[in-house]
């Protein structure tokens, strides 16, 4: 993962995400919502991968 992405999942997740389909720009778009921490964390993880 690029120090570009992982900026971009600091910064605003769902858009990290968007090219790992729509299922997980939704899922990262409402734990976002629910709070920033477990947004960005979710952007990590489905990053990692």
């Amino acid at each position: 993962m690029s120090l570009w992405r992982v900026l971009l999942c600091i910064l605003f997740p769902p858009l990290a995400v968007v090219d790992k389909g729509c299922g997980s720009v939704l899922i990262v778009f409402l734990l976002t919502l629910a709070g920033w921490i477990p947004g960005v964390l979710a952007a990590l993880i489905i990053n990692k991968k």
